[in-house]
């Protein structure tokens, strides 16, 4: 495929269409060919020097019955991982108050769980209101959801859910097997069904091959509209997990991945995520141009660790590259925000540690 003929596949917008041998061949374009095409693309579509920085928080770590075999967190494998009780909603927005004041615009809480129980969902839906009276956008993964619980979400002003697919349908089954994809599919569409953005999208480097990277690109891009936020994630080996000693995937496919993305879905942020603590600058400054404009940033990835944010903040420096902005709260308006939250919860007696 020639990069004129990648070129007219997106001059109408949107795709909801793509056929994996159309996704194939833009594997295989020239990889100078194939980075411009998803520059221009971003380009078309994105302030080019931006990019969303969010900040990820563990609030329920370890003990999970899921047996995904890429996950330190599940209860299948002995990681050495101190598991962790539901934190106090008080802590949560402290971190999330210190986050803004870093300069992240989104922040993301993820719970080791199958799915949450009725005893915890309160607890989450009074988390979720006290960032969005911080001013930022609130992100969480949860696992599976019935219609109520996404409903109650969205009530409680939830922007986003992530609950990625990982792989391709094919593959999934050699990485998972106590969640099938078809579950995954049907908590996306009940969230999208309530009204909250997704945030969706796989990890590379699990031993999967490049006809599932395909896959998993393809699906994503069948949904419509197609998910909000992106996240290609590089697999973080972490020793007592199943793929401790799986083999590198070559940088090069990881940044064609991520080119390959920004084309098949021109409106999504692709969010660079796990494995950046292993990147070097050059190869981020590579994810950025081939369309990354989205990032976790901190001390860790939920459980594995990332980037520190001064680094971050270096990096953009030298590039160039500036966080994207939301609408600015004074410091007196996020310290008032946090003591109405507090008092709200004392209240209700929100204080409380939860059961692992």
């Amino acid at each position: 495929m020639s990069v004129s003929s990648a070129a007219s596949m997106n001059s109408t917008g949107p795709r909801f269409d793509w056929t994996h041998a159309e996704i194939k061949a833009l594997f295989d374009l020239p990889f100078m060919d194939l980075m411009f095409r998803a520059q221009t693309v971003h380009r078309e579509n994105f302030a080019p020097n931006e990019v969303q920085v969010s900040t990820l928080l563990s609030i329920k770590t370890g003990a999970c019955p899921e047996d995904c075999k890429y996950c330190p967190q599940s209860g299948h494998y002995n990681t050495e991982l101190e598991k962790e009780k539901l934190m106090e909603v008080r802590k949560v927005l402290e971190e999330a108050a210190l986050a803004k004041e870093k300069g992240a615009s989104r922040f993301c809480m993820g719970a080791a769980w199958k799915h949450p129980s009725e005893k915890d969902f309160p607890y989450v839906l009074e988390m979720i209101k006290g960032v969005k009276s911080l001013g930022l956008e609130s992100c969480v993964t949860l696992g599976t959801l019935n219609d109520d619980q996404a409903k109650r979400l969205s009530d409680a002003g939830l922007d986003y859910y992530n609950h990625n697919l990982d792989t391709s349908a094919e593959y999934y089954d050699s990485i998972i097997t106590t969640r099938s994809y078809q579950d995954r599919l049907d908590t996306l569409s009940r969230v999208r069904d309530s009204g909250i953005k997704l945030c969706c999208g796989g990890i590379m480097g699990m031993g999967e091959e490049q006809k599932d990277r395909v896959g998993l690109l393809r699906q994503l891009s069948q949904m419509q509209p197609h998910p909000e936020s992106v996240p290609i994630n590089m697999l973080v080996k972490v020793e007592g997990t199943p793929l401790e000693n799986v083999d590198d995937l070559d940088t090069f496919e990881f940044i064609r991945t991520i080119a390959v993305a920004r084309i098949i879905m021109p409106k999504s942020h692709v969010r660079l995520s796990a494995g950046r603590q292993g990147m070097n600058e050059q190869t981020q400054a590579l994810c950025f141009m081939a369309g990354a404009n989205s990032i976790f940033y901190g001390e860790k990835l939920l459980t594995t660790g990332n980037p520190e944010a001064d680094k971050d903040m270096a990096l953009f420096a030298k590039l160039g590259i500036n966080p994207e902005k939301r609408e600015e709260h004074s410091d007196e308006a996020v310290a008032e925000a946090i003591a109405a939250q507090v008092v709200k919860q004392e209240d209700a007696k929100f204080f409380y540690e939860a059961s692992v």
